[in-house]
Formats: C-alpha cells, sequence, structure tokens
C-alpha cells in the first residue's frame, strides 16, 4: 500500500510544474520584453500610437503599459543627463577652485617690475586707472560718433556761442557757491528720476478714520447731486458767451441754488468755472474704467496731468460697472511750459452709475484736519467737478465735462500766460474734453487691424510705433513742466530767458545718465494753427532746426492717428549721406485747445525693432519738440464765433504762446556734472531755433 501511495505520488510530481522554472521563464520573457523596449527607445524615445499597438502585440502587453513605459523612460534618462550634467559642474568648481587657490598663492609672491621689491597698492591702483581711462576713452568714442551721425559734424564745429550771464545758477540740483560762469563744471547735486504715478506728497499723510471716511462719502454724494444738475440744466444758471459762444455761469442762480458755509472765502481767492459737451470715440464702460483707473487716466491726459498717485481706494464700486466707486486722490495738472507754476489738487473722485448707460464721475477736494491743523495745505480746491457720460450708438458716448475751482492766487502767473490762464483755456472743461476726444481717437485708431499703404511693419508694427511715439510724448510732457523741478533761468531771451534743470536717469527706457533739459516759451504774433502746420511739416524743417544743417528731411513712414491730418506718427530721414544710420521718430498733435509737435533720434535697428511689432520699452527714447497754445487774447474779428470746433477757434486769439524744450544727455556716468559749455551750446541752439522760427513766420523783430 504504501508503495503504491508512494509510486503514485512519485508519478504525479512528475506532472506538477516547478515555480522556480514558472518564474525563471517569467523574468526571461520580462528581460527580452525590456530588451526590445530598449532597442525601440534609441531610435524612437516618442513613438506614435500606431507604433505603441504595434510593440503591444508583438510582446503581448497593454497599449497603456507600452505608454507609461516610455513617460517612465523618458524621465530616468533625464534624470541620469541632469546627475551627469551636475557631477561635471561639480568638477568644473573644484578645479576653478583649486585654480584660485594657485593663483591667490602667487600673488603673495608678486615682485614689482620697476624696482624688484615686494609690491604697493600704487602698482594695482595704478592698473585699475589705466583700465578705467580705457573704459572712458571707449565711452567718449562711442559717445562722439553717435553725435556725429546725428549732427553732421563734431561738436567742436558748431557755431560759437556768445557768453551769457546766469541768474542764481542753481539748477535745482546743485549751486555754484562763489564760482562765476568762468568756471568749467557746475557741480550739482544731481535729481534722481521720480515716476509720474507715485510722486513725494507735499504733505504727510495719515490714516483716514472711519468717520472721515463716512463723510467723504457723503461730501461725494451731495457733488454728485450737484454736478449732474450742472450739467443738466441750461437758463438760468448758464448763459451763452456774445464773444466766443461759450457756457457761461450766473453766479447769481448758482449760489442761490447751492448756498455754501465757506461762502466768506479768503478775498485772495478766485473762482473758475466752465462747461462743454462733446462726442467720444470710446463706449461708456470703457471710459468709467479709464476715470477709475489712475495709470489709465494719467496714461489718456498727459499734457494737463503732470503727476498723480492713489492714496487710498475707499471703496472699490461694484464689479464690471464700477458704480460707487470712491477713491481718494493727490495730483498736479500743468500747463507745458517751465514758467506756469503747477496746480496741486487733493480730491475724492466718486463714481455712480445713473441709469443704463449712463454715469457721473464727480471729483471735490476734502480738507483733512489733524488738531485742528489742515494736513492737506494746496492752493487749488476742487469744487463738484467732473463729466456725465451718455452712451450713444456704434460705440461712442456723449460727455458732457464740468470744471469748478477755487484758487487761492499765492504764486501770480506769468506775465506771458496771464491771458491764456485767466481766459480759462489752460484748465478749464474746454481743454479736458478736448484732449479726451483727441486721445480716444488715438486709442481708436491703435485698435484698427487693417494697415495703410504708407504703414511700415503691418498691424503690429503700427501699434508697436504707437506705443514707442505715446511714451515719447509722456516724457516730454513730464520733463518741461514746473513740477520737474526748480529751473534755473539763464539770461538772454525776452523775459522768460531759456531755463534749464539736470537729472540723473536710471529708468529703462531713457539713457542712463546725467540729463539736462532747457526750455523756454515766447509768444509770436501768428495763429496758434499756422505755427503747428509750419513746425510739423518736415518740408520746412531745415528753416529751423540747427541740426538738419539745411539739409531737406524726408518722411519714410506715417501713421495717422486722429481724424485731423495733424495727428499723426512720422519716421523722419535728413537726406545727408553720413546720417542714414539716425532717424527722427516725430508725433504730432492738435486739437481745439492745444498742439504739441515731440521728436527724437532713434537709431535705425531700433526703429526695426518696433515696426516688427517687438517690445519697444527698452529703446531709449530723449524727446525734444513744441508745445503750443493760443495766447488767450480775443481777436474784434473773433465775436460771435463759435469754439465748438477746431476750425471754428483760428481767429479767436492774435497770436500763439510757444515752448521749445530740448533735452540732451550730458554724460552717462552718473557722477558726471554739467558743465558751463554744455549750458552755453544748449541756450545757443534754443536761441538760434527761435530766431529762425520767427524769421520763417515773418515776425516783426523784437
Amino acid at each position: 500500500m504504501e508503495a503504491g501511495v508512494g509510486g503514485g505520488g512519485s508519478g504525479d510530481d512528475r506532472d506538477i510544474p516547478d515555480p522556480h522554472d514558472k518564474r525563471k521563464r517569467y523574468h526571461r520573457h520580462t528581460a527580452q520584453q525590456i530588451q526590445r523596449l530598449e532597442a525601440v527607445f534609441k531610435d524612437c524615445p516618442h513613438p506614435d500610437e500606431k507604433k505603441r499597438l504595434q510593440l503591444s502585440r508583438e510582446l503581448g502587453l497593454e497599449p497603456r503599459q507600452i505608454k507609461f513605459w516610455f513617460q517612465n523612460r523618458r524621465t530616468q534618462m533625464k534624470a541620469q543627463l541632469e546627475r551627469s550634467d551636475n557631477n561635471a559642474l561639480r568638477q568644473d568648481n573644484d578645479r576653478i577652485r583649486s585654480e584660485n587657490i594657485a593663483i591667490r598663492e602667487a600673488l603673495k609672491n608678486v615682485i614689482c617690475p620697476t624696482c624688484g621689491g615686494p609690491p604697493g597698492g600704487e602698482y594695482f591702483d595704478e592698473e585699475k586707472l589705466r583700465l578705467e581711462n580705457a573704459r572712458l576713452r571707449e565711452e567718449l568714442e562711442r559717445i562722439t560718433s553717435i553725435t556725429a551721425r546725428y549732427t553732421g559734424r563734431p561738436i567742436s564745429q558748431l557755431p560759437p556761442v556768445p557768453p551769457i550771464s546766469v541768474s542764481s545758477l542753481d539748477l535745482s540740483v546743485g549751486s555754484l557757491g562763489g564760482q562765476g560762469m568762468g568756471g568749467h563744471a557746475l557741480d550739482l547735486d544731481l535729481l534722481a528720476s521720480s515716476s509720474s504715478s507715485d510722486p513725494q506728497l507735499p504733505f504727510q499723510t495719515t490714516a483716514i478714520s472711519e468717520m472721515e471716511k463716512a463723510v467723504m462719502a457723503d461730501l461725494a454724494a451731495s457733488a454728485m447731486a450737484e454736478i449732474i444738475r450742472l450739467l443738466q440744466t441750461d437758463e438760468p444758471l448758464w448763459r451763452k458767451s456774445t464773444n466766443d459762444g461759450r457756457d457761461v455761469i450766473n453766479h447769481e442762480s448758482y449760489e442761490r441754488l447751492f448756498p455754501r458755509a465757506c461762502s466768506l472765502r479768503n478775498p485772495d481767492t478766485s473762482i473758475e468755472m466752465s462747461r462743454a459737451s462733446g462726442v467720444v470715440i470710446m463706449n461708456g464702460l470703457a471710459l468709467v474704467d479709464m476715470f477709475t483707473n489712475l495709470n489709465k487716466w494719467v496714461e489718456c491726459f498727459p499734457t494737463v496731468v503732470s503727476r498723480a498717485r492713489q492714496i487710498e481706494v475707499l471703496s472699490p464700486g461694484m464689479e464690471g460697472s464700477h458704480s460707487g466707486s470712491l477713491q481718494l486722490i493727490y495730483a498736479e495738472l500743468q500747463v507745458l511750459s517751465p514758467l506756469v507754476p503747477t496746480r496741486e489738487v487733493y480730491f475724492v473722485r466718486y463714481c455712480q452709475q445713473i441709469e443704463q448707460g449712463m454715469w457721473a464721475v464727480v471729483d471735490v477736494s476734502f480738507d483733512i484736519t489733524r488738531e485742528n491743523q489742515l494736513v492737506s495745505p494746496l492752493q487749488c480746491r476742487r469744487l463738484p467737478s467732473g463729466c456725465l457720460i451718455q452712451e450713444i450708438p456704434n460705440g461712442y458716448s456723449k460727455v458732457s465735462w464740468l470744471e469748478h475751482v477755487e484758487l487761492e492766487d499765492r504764486v501770480p502767473t506769468p506775465r506771458l500766460y496771464r491771458d491764456f490762464v485767466s481766459s480759462g483755456m489752460a484748465y478749464g472743461a474746454e481743454r479736458w474734453l478736448a484732449t479726451l476726444q483727441r486721445m480716444c481717437e488715438r486709442f481708436a485708431c491703435q485698435m484698427v487691424s487693417g494697415a495703410s499703404s504708407r504703414d511700415l511693419g503691418g498691424v503690429d508694427g503700427r501699434r508697436s510705433m504707437m506705443r514707442l511715439a505715446q511714451r515719447m510724448v509722456n516724457s516730454f510732457c513730464a520733463n518741461i513742466s514746473a513740477s520737474s523741478g526748480r529751473w534755473t533761468t539763464l539770461s538772454g531771451l525776452g523775459d522768460s530767458g531759456v531755463r534749464v534743470i539736470a537729472h540723473k536717469s536710471t529708468e529703462p527706457g531713457q539713457p542712463t545718465g546725467v540729463i539736462l533739459s532747457a526750455a523756454t516759451s515766447i509768444w509770436v504774433p501768428v495763429p496758434w494753427q499756422n505755427v503747428f502746420n509750419f513746425i510739423r511739416d518736415e518740408r520746412n524743417r531745415a528753416q529751423w532746426d540747427l541740426l538738419s544743417h539745411g539739409n531737406s528731411v524726408q518722411e519714410v513712414a506715417h501713421i495717422a492717428n486722429g481724424s485731423h491730418p495733424g495727428n499723426c506718427i512720422s519716421v523722419l530721414r535728413t537726406l545727408n549721406a553720413s546720417q542714414n544710420n539716425m532717424l527722427l521718430l516725430q508725433e504730432s498733435c492738435i486739437d481745439s485747445s492745444e498742439s504739441l509737435v515731440v521728436y527724437s533720434p532713434v537709431d535705425l535697428p531700433a526703429i526695426n525693432i518696433a515696426m516688427s511689432g517687438e517690445d519697444t520699452s527698452y529703446i531709449n527714447i530723449l524727446p525734444s519738440g513744441f508745445a503750443i497754445y493760443s495766447d488767450g487774447r480775443r481777436d474784434q474779428a473773433a465775436e460771435g464765433a463759435s469754439s465748438s470746433s477746431l476750425q471754428g477757434n483760428t481767429s479767436r486769439s492774435s497770436g500763439s504762446l510757444i515752448t521749445v524744450a530740448y533735452q540732451i544727455l550730458v554724460s552717462s556716468l552718473p557722477t558726471a556734472r554739467v558743465t558751463v559749455d554744455t549750458v552755453s551750446t544748449v541756450n545757443n541752439v534754443i536761441s538760434n531755433t527761435i530766431h529762425r522760427i520767427k524769421a520763417a513766420l515773418n515776425c516783426p523783430r523784437s
């Protein structure tokens, strides 16, 4: 029995497979699969779906297994390569460290080449100076080459400069001490560049209490009701002027409707109030977004707002419509001339959607007091001012604008600009609205998808050029007004004189180093539109531009940015073989209140970058140009004329106010000093430019 069982058992054992053999066969099969996959991976690390299906049939695996294996293998290969690179870098690091140690030990035994003794500090100082001199020589050659390309000859060959005298040559960045103009350099403490979106406040801000926030909200709501009524009511509140057709407030009716507790004001204060309305090529929501976004607001009014800062957002308003938005803002308002003081305003801005498609934006000054002391003692208070926005079809809006300010005449307006400011043309509603209309046209042109035959670079190139030109205009406006600092007056050109100021530039988009700005303002007995048309026309440039040396100027690119033919961007080239690589980027703009011609030298590679639609924020721009206004004096022939259009303003005034401004890079070294020769040369350039313009316009000799 036992033998039978044993015999039967031994027969059964022969039929049962050995589990170890099965495991071996599995491993052999798996190894063959991996070997096959490795072979495919060497030739094709990223097999497509067809290849993965073929492998799955061939190896008896699921397609997902094939896909995940290749993903894992690629990850492993990447990790191996990174480890290999790290090892190589570690070896290079060890080698460099050993070399540094060897060099350090060798320096301990260095011998002076002159005396054979141990080295002194003088040898190494001399080496440093030699290297610094070589670097400065290269920098001088580079700047000289650029100057020669732009002017056609070195600066030493410019006409001789007549001697000028200086009154308190402070330049607002330092002083001469006891030196006169005979010194070789002006030892200046240079002003650092300041951002227009974050200026320093003229007073110290403190935390705003909840009670003050509630008072601000009540004040804004009251101002909102007042401005809506003032903008929607005509007689008896408003009457038409018999001189120019503008709206004039009836003060008796106004004080009867809106009695104020502060009616017993300082006798030295004056009130300015104006109203205007017009159609804007922008929808209402986009306009509201622009008014509630401080950066967009400053971008839209570069000729009016020199600097602005959002002090606090009291209420963000409703998302989308911005209704209920309430913010506290500080701003400086300007006329583009160093002669006219800026107006500092500190106000609450409130936005409210009145009904579907209609918004109101109101500004009103709020005086913060601490312990019965005024925290914001500014000379200009913004009484309820702002605009009413009504959407109309086709993406347009009707905008009604009101300006109402109370001004303390602490600093008198210069005689040259007195009529211009007192007429309301400098800070009135007409100027705000005209600027808004012109800038909205510019934004619309920038968004157009088509390109004219004179445009270069297509749609992207046109938009890039428009952004570059806008940055140039913004920089020009920010650097020629009185907000730039304390200007120093050089005698020799009328009562206003040439004014200069220097600052140190470190911002991208401007040449790094010391920049000298010079400007002057004059009056000419020529209508301001005629002056604008003369200066902007490249065919007339040789008559006034000293740096063109009498050579003709050709327009090689043209971009329209408004309905008026004078609103355009041009790329100009002087017809001179020695200046083929240096071009001029120019933007001219005009509306019913002001006009600008701004230009800057830009080399050909930079223009090519802009034309190709690439980022232009790092292209260096150093603008010069002209700001042109009406002088504000009414001509007898202007009685009864309308002020509603640019053409209607042709006979409104008897002359023009022109600000001429130049900027030059004194040195790319931040520690450089402004020399007397540089100041004299710039003074000479501006004086000769003024004389040439007057002669070309047939102005009588003063």
